[in-house]
């Protein structure tokens, strides 16, 4: 087998076998990200450059979200193959078992390489392998996620690669990352044929940040709102007036303005509004940080101006929102 120490995200002619570890209630659209780019890669390049195995701690038939089941390999003390990436989503407090947490500890340093796609993420926190290394999860786990792991510095990258480990926030950048696995190894054109198999225009880099309004659109069509919008999400804490957004990409304010009218048929103060207002529902249904928290972390010094804006939006307060949902 190659050097273990080798990285796999480096120039190689070599084939690599990859054990995907997949947990149940799973999502199918992760599992393929992963699985048909290489399988592209091997069709594209005319010979095998990837051997992949599907593998559980028992072995089966492991079901995923989507109603589907896949059959599976037990996975070994010592597996096949030189690189594992962990899969999860769902039920994961039940699913992360103490055999499987031993087994990756145990598997884990034999690896050239070792990866967690989305709830992944959550299971190699869970067995210590993330400590001392850089990650990130889904955009709507930073928090808690930063909480538990406090010897993981967590970003919010759509992807990482940190040393022997990589993590992905979802599906989607799992094909970013993939893809990236192949230009780096197998060169630039094969990863461009691969993305144009499945007529993926933009393979994202790592540094994206992830963000809960999809600009790709927008990208292509309004570049200037679509950076503006990234700007607005990674200071969702301290909003700066919209000058400084607009000066940041390049505009006036006024051009900033008609630019939003343009691809959104809304005002930037509006959007941004939204955005904030839409992280603190989030934040409301997903962690137990108090209102006055809240309203802080999305920009509202003012607690009355905070619980205002909220229910005008949702139409309820942050604790009957809670209520209604936990009811």
């Amino acid at each position: 087998m190659t050097d273990p120490e080798e990285n796999i995200f480096q120039r190689s002619d070599q084939p690599l076998s990859v054990g995907l570890l997949i947990l149940p209630d799973s999502n199918l659209l992760s599992l393929a990200a992963c699985i048909d780019p290489m399988r592209a890669a091997n069709r594209r390049a005319d010979r095998d450059l990837f051997h992949w195995q599907l593998l559980s701690i028992e072995g089966g038939k492991v079901p995923l979200t989507s109603g589907f089941d896949i059959e599976t390999a037990p996975l070994g003390l010592r597996p096949e193959v030189e690189v594992l990436i962990v899969l999860a989503g769902f039920s994961l407090t039940q699913n992360t078992t103490r055999d499987l947490l031993r087994r990756l500890r145990d598997v884990a340093p034999r690896m050239r390489a070792v990866g967690g796609v989305d709830g992944g993420s959550w299971v190699l926190g869970r067995a210590g392998v993330l400590d001392g290394h850089m990650a990130t999860t889904h955009w709507e786990d930073f928090e808690e996620f930063a909480d538990v792991f406090p010897a993981v510095e967590v970003v919010r990258d759509r992807y990482t690669i940190s040393g022997r480990v990589f993590t992905t926030g979802g599906a989607a950048p799992a094909l970013d990352l993939m893809l990236h696995l192949i230009r780096t190894r197998y060169g630039t054109k094969l990863a461009d044929e691969v993305a144009g198999t499945f007529l993926y225009e933009t393979a994202r880099v790592a540094e994206v940040p992830q963000i809960p309004f999809s600009t790709a659109r927008l990208e292509r069509t309004a570049p200037k709102v679509a950076a503006a919008i990234v700007a607005m999400n990674g200071a969702l804490e301290d909003p700066p007036p919209a000058d400084v957004i607009a000066r940041q990409v390049g505009l006036t304010r006024r051009g900033l303005e008609m630019a939003f009218h343009k691809a959104l048929g809304t005002s930037p103060g509006t959007f941004f509004l939204g955005q904030r207002l839409a992280e603190a529902r989030r934040l409301a249904l997903d962690t137990g940080l108090t209102a006055q928290e809240i309203g802080l972390r999305t920009g509202f010094n003012s607690q009355a101006v905070f619980a205002r804006a909220f229910k005008r939006e949702f139409g309820l307060s942050v604790t009957a929102l809670r209520r209604l949902h936990r009811a």
